[in-house]
């Protein structure tokens, strides 16, 4: 590997690092080769009461990737992915291959340049809605990766949805397995290099919101805020729910998000359905003529927000 070429290695590393995961475990390790950077699978960051199948884990790492792929591109190399590229290594899920120049792509420039600039925002929205223009841009995205993205305007799909977080959000604040993994890893010092830290989380709603958010460590901290009623819910959704697929979707959510981002929109996740099995079995059912949904996003207009940090490239490389 070149000098240059190591250099953008570095900085596409630093990208890929900047990807969301859940409670911000990092579910993720990277290994160089001499034109090729593969993502893995870190198994010891898997949640495992949350993601005991490590299907958000992988989602993380797909997003990883897409961020890799992106910082590469916009520095004028062409690049090709391999996904779940050794069936023998079920920890490889993704190889980026850098098969030489090229002329960046606009859109890609932009995206890439907005990949510091994402981060997931847990705090109120304001009313204004999602206009239809931007609406239409954030589904070309996922569409751009081989996934759906469906915005949820039917009202009694709305309404059923946000039953599901509720209940989701019960079950899980019951379980004390649960709220101790989530406690681990929330309410973390400011500059954290991983988790949630505490000036990140939302604060505590002053008035019941239509959608149940997370609770995390150190919210209590934060004075009371009224949440908008009723945000923007998208789902992100892929033809079937192999491990294959689920690193695909990752790959959507993050041009999604970073798409949102360039949009002046923010977003945060509404995973709760998703990690319990019954909830996650109804919602498979409310988007049966649509496909497998893999997350559940909140979009708006929010405002900013402190960011969550990462570790640094070295503790991920190897």
């Amino acid at each position: 590997m070149t000098a240059d070429l190591g250099t953008l290695v570095g900085q596409a590393l630093g990208a890929a690092v900047r990807a969301p995961s859940p409670h911000n475990t990092q579910p993720w390790r990277f290994e160089i080769a001499r034109d090729r950077v593969d993502v893995l699978l870190d198994p010891a960051r898997v949640l495992a009461v949350a993601d005991p199948d490590g299907r958000e884990a992988r989602l993380a790492c797909g997003a990883a990737a897409l961020n890799l792929v992106l910082s590469l591109r916009a520095g004028g190399r062409k690049v090709s992915t391999t996904v779940l590229p050794d069936p023998n290594r079920t920890d490889l899920l993704v190889s980026v291959r850098i098969t030489g120049p090229a002329e960046p792509d606009a859109t890609e420039l932009d995206l890439a340049a907005h990949i510091a600039r994402r981060h997931t925002n847990r705090r109120p929205f304001t009313e204004r809605g999602v206009p239809a223009r931007a609406r239409q841009h954030l589904v070309a995205a996922a569409a751009e990766e081989g996934a759906k993205l469906h915005l949820v305007d039917d009202w009694a799909r709305y309404d059923a949805i946000a039953g599901l977080v509720r209940t989701a959000d019960r079950v899980q604040s019951t379980d004390e397995r649960f709220t101790a993994e989530t406690r681990h890893w929330t309410g973390r010092a400011p500059g954290a290099p991983e988790g949630v830290p505490a000036a990140a989380a939302g604060p505590p709603a002053s008035l019941e919101p239509a959608l149940t958010l997370r609770h995390y460590a150190g919210e209590a901290q934060l004075p009371e805020r009224e949440y908008e009623q009723q945000p923007l819910i998208a789902a992100v959704l892929t033809p079937t729910d192999s491990p294959a697929q689920q690193i695909r979707a990752g790959f959507a959510v993050q041009r999604v998000l970073l798409t949102a981002t360039r949009l002046g929109l923010s977003a945060s996740f509404l995973s709760q359905p998703l990690e319990v099995a019954s909830t996650r079995e109804a919602l498979r059912r409310l988007f049966r003529d649509d496909g497998e949904p893999h997350a559940l996003l909140r979009i708006g207009y929010g405002f900013a927000t402190p960011h969550a940090s990462r570790r640094p490239v070295s503790e991920v490389t190897g």
